[in-house]
């Protein structure tokens, strides 16, 4: 497994590291693999597009036709 040196951290973000990982009671070193884990291991996200070219195509457009409610003046009179 390889090592990883991070330089020129601001002190607030290494503050906020170490109060996380204390929340979670593990140490800044191992919140830090898990913050680097989710960030780039995690599935990606497809965008919009990709999620509609992946619907399948089903029926016609004439299935999918609107009817219209009868007015309601129709059913009272």
């Amino acid at each position: 497994m390889a090592n990883l040196i991070v330089r020129n951290v601001d002190d607030a973000i290494v503050q906020a590291l170490k109060a996380r990982a204390g929340l979670e009671g593990i140490s800044a070193e191992a919140e830090h693999r898990k913050i680097l884990e989710r960030a780039l291991l995690r599935p990606a996200k497809k965008s919009f597009s990709e999620v509609l070219i992946s619907i399948p195509s089903v029926g016609k457009d004439s299935d999918f036709e609107r009817v219209q409610d009868k007015d309601v003046r129709d059913v009272f009179n």
